[in-house]
């Protein structure tokens, strides 16, 4: 896999709307065409086809050639959204001359990474049209700094270096600008919106925008084998699924790829892992292809899913931190994830089948375990097998720095990532 794919993908995705949208154009140019969901569908054997739901996540399948319904359903998900900086509605507000924004925190980020960076804005706008139930919709990006959220000098701080709580109302308000002693305007950041749109300030209905780090992917390291950047999390797993599903070989099934919103908040929404839609899909493409009741039942419940989310490398300053028998590092390959809680949703068989394409086509892998001690995070596999009851495997590509601004990963974990992937569904 070309690492130049995987670059273009972290510059593109700043908001899970832009990573949607250029998910679907490396989509659209390998041939996959766009399904609506609320219109009839056609499907036909041999052809490729996506489908954007409410701009935030997106499914993607192919259909074999020699397409059989009691061949293997093979499924991998991943998520488009990371933790950031939310805006508000109302967002204005003026501090003597200091124009700021009004955000909220989404996800669980490591806050003090937000402070003194660049910043630019970033998602879809909904303005006014003459239809009140068809408004339009408009995807932003501001492609330049424009946020910025300064820290407190030492002096006036002496205790930053032991650690100061952070209060997300207080500290965390990023300045937009200077306003001169004249213009205390209230409504600073809408005006700034409607002029990048184009649009009058009064038909801006709503929008959905968050912060981005606008600094750039960077290769780190004497021989450059790390790669720090923002994102990494979780659209490594994005790319990955994209380059399998149109590398992928297989002539004889349905591979199923589902980029959902909203995992970095629980994914409890129509966008995200909770919803009943993948289950729903799957059957509407078994019927679409002429598939009975039982066909249909038969292949869903005999299928797989790979949940494809970042994991926790060793940390060379905290080795502590780690289990002390399963303690993945930076270059090694993707990790195969465990936890007895089932918060990442893995057992022994669809480990064993995982292991074995791995080891017939030599992909490093690695295993990742929390401590005994520790509560991990969870993934969205746990949530989406519930709904959809298959043999599952919780995967991902070992990060350290994970819900920093910018995060690391070993440079060449992504090859073996997205190879496991296009192994899977070949």
């Amino acid at each position: 896999m070309k690492e130049s794919f995987l670059i273009d993908v972290l510059k593109k995705g700043v908001s899970p709307f832009h990573c949607v949208e250029a998910a679907m154009q490396t989509l659209e140019e390998s041939g996959f065409e766009e399904l609506e969901y609320a219109r009839p569908w056609n499907l036909k054997k041999g052809k490729a086809y996506m489908m954007n739901h409410h701009g935030t996540t997106l499914y993607a399948f192919t259909v074999g050639e020699n397409f059989r319904a009691d061949a293997m359903l093979r499924m991998a998900a991943a998520h488009t959204d990371y933790p950031y900086l939310r805006i508000k509605p109302n967002a204005d507000f003026v501090t003597d001359r200091y124009a700021q924004v009004n955000v909220e925190v989404y996800g669980g980020p490591i806050l003090n990474t937000w402070f003194d960076r660049p910043l630019g804005i970033a998602g879809r706008v909904i303005v006014r049209s003459g239809d009140v139930f068809a408004p339009e919709t408009m995807l932003y990006r501001s492609g330049r700094p424009v946020l910025i959220i300064p820290n407190l000098a030492i002096h006036m701080n002496r205790e930053v270096n032991k650690g100061v709580a952070i209060n997300n109302q207080v500290d965390l308000m990023p300045v937009a600008d200077m306003l001169p002693e004249e213009q205390q305007s209230t409504d600073y950041f809408l005006s700034f919106l409607a002029e990048e749109l184009a649009v009058k300030k009064e038909d801006i209905l709503d929008f959905e925008l968050n912060t981005y780090c606008v600094e750039e992917p960077a290769y780190v390291g004497i021989k450059e084998t790390l790669l720090s950047s923002p994102r990494l999390d979780n659209q490594t797993s994005v790319a990955a699924l994209l380059a399998a599903i149109v590398e992928g070989t297989r002539t004889d099934g349905i591979n199923l790829i589902a980029l959902f919103d909203n995992e970095e908040i629980g994914n409890t929404s129509k966008q995200g892992a909770a919803s009943i839609l993948l289950h729903d899909m799957v059957k509407r493409i078994y019927r679409s292809l002429g598939c009975s009741e039982e066909e249909t039942d038969c292949a869903m419940y005999g299928g797989m899913l790979l949940s494809v989310d970042v994991a926790h490398a060793l940390h060379p300053n905290h080795k502590e931190k780690m289990d002390i028998t399963n303690h993945p590092v930076l270059g090694d390959g993707f990790c195969i994830k465990e936890a007895c809680s089932q918060s990442y949703a893995t057992d022994a068989k669809a480990i064993g089948i995982l292991r074995q394409l791995c080891d017939q086509n030599k992909i490093a892998y690695q295993r990742f375990v929390n401590r005994s001690d520790v509560r991990g995070g969870g993934t969205l596999g746990s949530v989406a097998s519930t709904l959809f009851p298959v043999c599952t495997v919780d995967i991902g590509i070992p990060l350290l720095s994970m819900h920093s601004a910018r995060e690391l990963m070993g440079r060449t974990d992504f090859d073996a990532l997205a190879s496991a992937v296009t192994a899977y569904f070949s």
